[in-house]
């Protein structure tokens, strides 16, 4: 692996769990799999500013998905990416679950 993809790998981790907040919506539809704004947002105990921007780093970075039922948005673990389904993992057993 080249150095400067090393890096880039390296930036994409701390960019993921580099936020407090960020990992909380990542373990909330890790093991929730699908939840509503309002639900995240009730579990996570973050505003919805602050979920909203973090919610859509977590989309770009493929993490995870959303879907729109007219004003209804669902947010979903995208378990079927290797990162994300390994990022589970490592909740898994970090959380004993």
């Amino acid at each position: 692996m080249q150095t400067s993809k090393i890096a880039e790998n390296r930036n994409l981790v701390e960019d993921v769990l580099g936020s407090r907040a960020r990992v909380k919506i990542i373990k909330a539809l890790a093991f929730d799999e699908e939840l509503t704004i309002s639900l995240l947002i009730r579990k996570t105990r973050l505003n919805y500013v602050i979920a909203m921007k973090h919610l859509k780093t977590l989309e770009s970075l493929n993490l995870i998905s959303e879907k729109r039922f007219g004003r209804i948005r669902i947010y979903r673990y995208n378990i079927e990416n290797p990162k994300a389904r390994s990022l589970k993992k490592f909740m898994e057993i970090w959380e004993d679950k």
